[in-house]
């Protein structure tokens, strides 16, 4: 994908990162004014001797981009793209290797990938660390991942070079990381490279010493000089040359980086609680903050580069169920229709795959059409939701058929055997069957005269539908396509409603539709047989629990379509019952392959066998909140009973006892230097953001001393960003939604008594979650189930109570209860919904 790049040190290219994590990079600058000069110092040292041109200048002032250098050039980025079409390491796998290193041997894909480099690569660990030791070098730090398009770029040009093989290999000890298989490894590491530039991105390239502190780091490194800025063989040498004239200021300067991000990012609370009346006040800041970046013409939170930001929505539509309670209607309206009008474009962008299902990572443009074709796991199971979310809002089919077009892709392309479910799947493709070079886009987008070839008769009217040109339609925004890439290539964007199309056919509206989804089916009949994207086959526990989480809540919000609602390809048109299988089967994995439960502790990922890295905060956090929506939504105890069980190794393990948050890491690995308090809500929630949720969520499940507990942990983890939540709202969404749902004085409770299985249940259990309530919780016990009975004895005595009072041999019983008091009970699920609809007691 060429994208016009502003100019830096580093080659800032947009990632999951984003430009700037704001928040965190606040929390640095905040840090004493010593460690920014440290950090300084040390590219000084390394690069003072680097001739500067006339229009690149170096700037270490504070500014908007910290530390960049700026330049008034533009990266040609289809030059190194024309050289990214690179070979598809799988399809050669059989094929004599010249060389063959270390990373043979491992799991990754990623580290697979660069297996036959002629760099002696390293996998994380005591066996290099030992060998820069023996050799007094320098370690050179890659990481990246095996979906990532611009690592695949720095391959080429630099890691397949034996030219620069030869310096690495001569100067350097050389270790490459998976990000997705150790973030923990690269928390420590673009942490530095964020605070010392202001952004980062993937891949990350920093020089370590020997014992791991860091000397200088940068995003892509071009292989030569160009622009007034060094190419990475002249930043090798720069660093070689420093380490031997400048190593012990380096180390010392590395050393103190080190101990101030550490303490800059493990904060403490000042207290046990956030100030009256904080929570809404930051609610109400980061909506208006949002609002104020709202895009009225295309939709979405912000300009150019879109990432479609899950936190965001949901923080919006928290909001507005909020003002809703409080008789605002008009502004509880506005703010939905944001919303809406952000997912609708998203929807019927190109960042949305037509053909195929799922969502692409991010639209290089401000249309959402031209995307980085990447797909992203942890994007497929948040966008579900927010779509489900809309659909709760509305009950307008458009919303429930993208959610359900995400999860059918997810059930076709990204699940494995057992249940497993997947991570990604790349952006690059071969063009054609047997070539063995890769192009970015190559699988998912079409010529006019393909679409003429394989539509015939219903060419035109699939073409005028999507926007189809026979030069190529990427030509909507300047940013779309700058260095013609896709020149004569379409990527399907639908720009016309629907409904105006058909009538101008003069066609009925489902007809339209049908011939669409025909037209759909035999588009991608033909792609299944172009050459597929690499498809990342890791699982990773966190972005599992993200989607067992989506995959549960469908399987009810999805039963309030209308009956005999058509579907239209790519979605297959299932039982919704069926989602909450695929749920429990992703669940059951990761039961068995990646905990210990003896233990009761979680291995991170899995690849033929489970990875060396334990599970982290994340892991915990997304895994607890996918158990417990998959609880409430219908599956047994037993999910409810595992997600107490982790929440208790999850306070063992990462919870600051006297300072209150979770630290990312258990800190048992010496090699990771820093343990950081995560609270950047961004592509992914920060698992401190969900736990607060989570514990929310329990508190309202068990009872007396234990629920008391879960509330003061959720109290004092939010007290530690109390300043994020003051000054920076719009940094951490999904942890302004958490600390007004801890402010509630009472959470909504729905106690559902009846025999189990049974269509009865399950009609009154999607009643249940019928409407949009973040502030609900649902608990269903059957009354027969000695097993539930006992479980509620023990943990919260008044629901078996409630179950025993209630318990009926010919209906299902729902009880909605709030401020100790319970409704009269109803037996039917229009009766629940029309408890449900009434406004909340707000009163403690």
């Amino acid at each position: 994908m060429a994208i016009p790049l502003k100019a830096s040190f580093f080659y800032s290219i947009p990632s999951e990162t984003g430009s700037i994590r704001s928040s965190m990079l606040k929390r640095l600058l905040l840090s004493p004014p010593s460690l920014l000069r440290s950090l300084i110092q040390n590219h000084r040292y390394i690069l003072q001797s680097f001739p500067v041109s006339k229009k690149c200048r170096f700037n270490f002032e504070c500014s908007s981009r910290p530390f960049s250098i700026i330049s008034s050039r533009t990266f040609r980025a289809d030059r190194v793209l024309a050289m990214a079409e690179r070979e598809d390491t799988s399809k050669t796998a059989s094929h004599s290797h010249n060389y063959t290193n270390r990373l043979a041997a491992e799991h990754s894909p990623y580290l697979l990938q660069h297996a036959h480099n002629p760099v002696d690569w390293y996998p994380w660990g005591e066996e290099a660390f030992a060998e820069a030791r023996r050799r007094d070098v320098p370690i050179f730090l890659s990481i990246g991942y095996s979906t990532c398009h611009w690592c695949h770029v720095m391959e080429v040009e630099s890691f397949e070079s034996e030219e620069v093989a030869k310096l690495l290999n001569d100067w350097f000890v050389s270790i490459k990381v998976d990000r997705e298989e150790r973030p923990d490894v690269d928390k420590v590491y673009m942490t530095y490279v964020q605070a010392l530039y202001g952004s980062g991105g993937w891949p990350l390239s920093v020089f370590l010493s020997p014992d791991l502190k860091p000397l200088m780091g940068g995003t892509y490194f071009p292989p030569d000089d160009n622009y007034g800025r060094p190419g990475f063989k002249t930043v090798l040498r720069k660093v070689k040359d420093a380490w031997g004239s400048k190593r012990d200021a380096l180390i010392k300067s590395g050393s103190f980086a080190i101990e101030q991000l550490s303490k800059a990012l493990s904060a403490r609370a000042s207290s046990n609680n956030l100030p009256s009346g904080l929570p809404q006040d930051a609610l109400n800041l980061c909506a208006e903050q949002l609002s104020q970046s709202y895009d009225p013409k295309f939709g979405g939170f912000g300009s150019a580069p879109k990432f479609p930001r899950p936190v965001e929505i949901q923080l919006m539509l928290y909001h507005s169920k909020k003002l809703e309670e409080t008789g605002k209607l008009g502004e509880s309206n506005k703010g939905r229709k944001m919303v809406f009008f952000s997912l609708q474009c998203m929807a019927r962008g190109g960042i949305h795959d037509h053909i195929g299902g799922g969502f692409h990572r991010y639209s290089v443009d401000e249309w959402w059409h031209v995307p980085h074709f990447e797909k992203m796991l942890y994007d497929q199971g948040q966008l579900a939701d927010v779509f489900l979310d809309a659909f709760s809002i509305t009950k307008d089919v458009f919303y429930s058929f993208v959610a359900r077009d995400i999860l059918d892709y997810l059930r076709r392309d990204m699940i494995g055997p057992e249940g497993e479910i997947f991570s990604a799947e790349d952006a690059d493709s071969a063009e054609s069957p047997g070539a063995i070079r890769k192009k970015e886009g190559a699988f998912y987008v079409w010529t006019s005269k393909e679409i003429d070839d394989i539509l015939g008769e219903h060419a035109n009217l699939f073409k005028e539908h999507y926007y189809i040109k026979p030069s190529g339609n990427c030509d909507l925004s300047r940013l779309s396509d700058p260095h013609n890439e896709f020149s004569g290539k379409n990527v399907l964007i639908e720009k016309n409603d629907s409904s105006a199309l058909a009538s101008k056919l003069g066609i009925p509206i489902e007809k339209y539709l049908e011939i669409l989804g025909e037209c759909r089916q035999k588009l991608f009949d033909v792609r299944s047989h172009r050459p597929r994207p690499h498809l990342d086959d890791k699982v990773i526990v966190s972005w599992n629990g993200l989607v067992i989480s989506s995959f549960a809540r469908a399987s009810k919000i999805l039963k309030d379509e209308v009956e005999g609602t058509k579907l239209y390809f790519p979605v297959t048109g299932c039982d919704p019952k069926e989602y909450i299988a695929v749920a429990e089967k992703a669940a059951s994995f990761i039961r068995r392959k990646l905990y210990d439960e003896r233990l009761c502790r979680l291995q991170h990922s899995f690849r033929k066998g489970p990875s060396k890295a334990p599970g982290f905060l994340d892991d915990y956090a997304f895994l607890i909140s996918g158990l417990l929506d998959l609880y409430e939504f219908g599956g047994g105890i037993f999910w409810l009973v595992w997600a107490l069980e982790l929440q208790n190794t999850q306070d063992e393990l990462f919870l600051d006892k006297e300072g209150g948050g979770y630290f990312n890491t258990p800190g048992e690995d010496p090699s990771v230097l820093l343990r950081v308090k995560e609270d950047h809500d961004g592509a992914e929630p920060s698992g401190n953001s969900v736990s607060a949720i989570n514990l929310v969520r329990l508190a309202s499940m068990v009872a007396g001393s234990k629920s008391d507990h879960y509330r003061q942990n959720a109290g004092h983890l939010l007290a530690v960003f109390e300043t994020r939540l003051k000054d920076m709202a719009t940094a951490v969404p999904l942890m302004c939604c958490a600390a007004d749902m801890l402010s509630v004085p009472s959470r909504r409770q729905v106690v559902l008594v009846g025999h189990k299985p049974s269509a009865e249940f399950e009609n009154m259990l999607a009643a249940a979650h019928s409407t949009y309530d973040p502030n609900r919780t649902v608990i269903h016990i059957d009354p027969n189930d000695a097993e539930e009975m006992e479980f509620w004895e023990e943990t919260n005595s008044n629901i078996a109570l409630m179950a025993k009072n209630n318990s009926s041999p010919d209906s299902v019983v729902a009880l909605v209860c709030q401020n100790f008091t319970c409704s009269p009970p109803v037996v039917d699920p229009k009766s629940l919904e029309t408890l449900l609809s009434q406004k909340p007691s707000s009163s403690a």
